[in-house]
């Protein structure tokens, strides 16, 4: 009777399992790396009334930074009939999610115009069956290299790191352009798709000689910033980011939004369509507060002096 009663309550288990709904949860980065924010989006389900392993199941899938799978694995969670799909590490998975699917509800987390991009018809009622959160970070390029020029104002040569493997580098591409016209700075693309790539992007800075260097957003480069930014100290290169993380990482500055507040805002807005909601009323949400955070152990050690208004500026300074 014991025996029958231990593997009852596993079966039962198992069947209260099978009746909770499934949040498919899309990805183009690793797991390690944003381990971070998946615990924001958890703690907005939870806000939401939504516990993992108790009233939720969320169905994981990552691309790790090979955005040529992210159409295989929307397609599996579509298959899988799931309750709606969160989408994040930059447009791409939304899109591929949205490309294999118009009735199950999409949340995106991504930077970029989400109209221009294609997610949805308009922000504040978005239509169809997608909607998210912007968190802006691709449109900040003529931001970033300002904010680069006047932590290093002789910079004769920027290099940016780009992926473009990326589906969004393109764009990205074109505002870098724009921008550096813009103030006059000439910039460098060096491209890198993967780790031996980005160890032969930054190998190259010797004899290009850049002054400066500058990271594009990309889920990619935010999963290996601690090898980015080991190589950046190697290389003595003065560095802007896009997220915190890299300046606590060790990087010398960082300007953008906090990605941790979007994830949240998504597991809110999962918790919500759960309960009846529809992706067509829920407006996409903007951010609003963009962050500066330098890191000054790092600018001592490359013998920088921050300028005082800058330093006055900051939202947080690591020591």
């Amino acid at each position: 009777m014991l025996g029958a009663a231990s593997v009852a309550r596993p079966l039962v288990a198992s069947a209260q399992q099978q009746s909770f709904p499934v949040i498919g949860f899309l990805h183009s980065g690793s797991p390690g790396p944003f381990a971070n924010l998946v615990a924001a989006f958890r703690e907005g389900l939870r806000t939401s009334g939504y516990i993992e392993g108790k009233n939720v199941i969320v169905d994981f899938r990552w691309a790790e930074g090979q955005y040529e799978l992210l159409s295989g694995l929307a397609d599996e969670l579509v298959r899988r009939q799931v309750a709606l799909i969160v989408a994040g590490g930059g447009a791409a998975p939304a899109l591929a999610v949205k490309a294999m699917t118009r009735t199950i509800p999409v949340i995106f987390i991504s930077g970029g115009d989400p109209i221009r991009l294609g997610l949805v018809a308009h922000l504040d009622r978005p239509g169809g069956n997608v909607t998210g959160i912007n968190v802006v970070t691709a449109d900040l390029s003529a931001k970033r290299l300002a904010l680069l020029r006047e932590l290093v104002p002789n910079a004769t040569l920027v290099a940016v790191l780009l992926n473009t493997s990326n589906p969004t580098a393109g764009t990205e591409l074109t505002g870098l352009q724009e921008a550096a016209r813009s103030i006059g700075q000439p910039i460098h693309i060096t491209k890198a798709t993967n780790e031996r790539e980005l160890d032969a992007a930054f190998a190259s800075f010797p004899e290009l000689r850049p002054d400066a260097l500058l990271v594009s957003p990309d889920s990619f480069f935010y999963s290996r910033r601690n090898q980015i930014v080991r190589l950046a100290g190697r290389y003595g290169l003065p560095a802007l980011y896009e997220q915190r993380e890299f300046a606590l990482a060790g990087g010398l500055m960082s300007f953008g939004t906090n990605l941790a507040y979007g994830y949240r805002d998504a597991g809110l807005y999962a918790g919500r369509i759960l309960l009846g909601a529809t992706p067509a009323e829920l407006p996409v949400i903007q951010s609003a507060k963009f962050e500066l955070v330098i890191n000054m152990k790092t600018a001592r050690a490359l013998g920088i002096a921050v300028p005082a208004p800058l330093l006055a500026r900051a939202d947080e300074i690591i020591e």
